[in-house]
């Protein structure tokens, strides 16, 4: 009678595993089918009329035929200085927490608020950049004050990812190294940190992903214009970027051909944020694959 039961509790446990397989699979395929449905649509639409001059030309106020050159650099150089200097700092900061810190109520509390900031909402920081250098440094709307902003948008979800992959690494791997006679800085340099790469990386690269389609900060911070030149690296000048030019041409720009702009903005941003996350993970995959 037990051996039956036994046999009967395995086979429901089998039946209920491929159920939820079925189902976890399921789900896989529909959100990679959204994806790319997302991706189709939005490439789609803008690829096909995209030409090189479009990339480097001025954009048009008036006249159709304008293109986002200016734009395009402001988003890489905003980005740049962004993650110039969220990166130090938040992988710093998350070391710190995961290695370093005393585990109190002090640091629980401030784990909490670093938390707490990763989901404030973007503009918010966008008004904390504009009281900074638009009202206290009285500098108006420059491509520092959008840089430093989006640094201090991405600094708790870069802390806070880097301190995860760091805590993730096995204690095991600590204590090898340690018994070797490493010091513990020697230890998370050469030990914790490459273990823990992939997922800083990733961490990284949703940073800068947010960084380069982010809208609500730069236009609060960086302006609705730019300087008129197409490499424009002083830190002070107005400093629009593809996303807030994007938003600007759908919603209120007047020239004839506003929607083939913004859709071929669209496919720059799209494809720009692909490229981002393939320069971050191809040295990992490299790497990976020399092993």
């Amino acid at each position: 009678m037990n051996g039956f039961a036994s046999t009967k509790h395995t086979a429901r446990a089998q039946r209920n595993n491929k159920i939820a397989t079925i189902g976890f699979y399921t789900l896989g395929a529909l959100v990679m089918l959204l994806i790319f449905w997302l991706l189709f649509t939005i490439l789609s639409k803008g690829l096909p009329a995209l030409r090189p001059d479009f990339l480097i030309k001025q954009p048009e106020e008036i006249d159709a035929g304008g293109g986002i050159g200016p734009v395009l650099f402001n988003s890489f150089y905003i980005l740049f200085i962004s993650l110039f200097i969220s990166v130090p700092i938040g992988l710093g900061a998350g070391i710190y927490m995961a290695e370093y810190a005393p585990d109190n109520k002090f640091t629980g509390a401030l784990r909490i608020c670093v938390e707490s900031l990763s989901s404030v909402p973007s503009i918010v920081f966008g008004m904390l950049g504009l009281a900074i250098f638009a009202e206290y440094f009285d500098v108006g709307l420059t491509i520092l004050g959008g840089g430093v902003s989006l640094a201090l948008l991405n600094l708790p979800m870069l802390a806070r990812v880097t301190e995860e992959a760091v805590r993730a690494v096995p204690g095991e791997i600590r204590e090898a190294g340690y018994a070797l006679g490493m010091t513990k800085s020697h230890v998370i340099r050469t030990v914790v940190l490459p273990v823990a790469m992939s997922a800083i990386v990733t961490g990284i690269c949703l940073v800068a992903g947010r960084a380069f389609g982010e809208s609500a900060v730069i236009i609060l911070t960086a302006g609705l214009s730019t300087s008129g030149e197409m490499w424009d690296f002083n830190l002070f000048s107005p400093g629009e970027t593809l996303a807030v030019h994007l938003w600007y041409v759908q919603s209120e720009a007047i020239v004839e051909d506003a929607r083939q702009i913004a859709d071929k903005s669209a496919a720059v941003l799209v494809f720009v944020v692909l490229f981002i996350n393939f320069v971050f993970r191809f040295p990992l995959w490299l790497g990976n694959r020399r092993k």
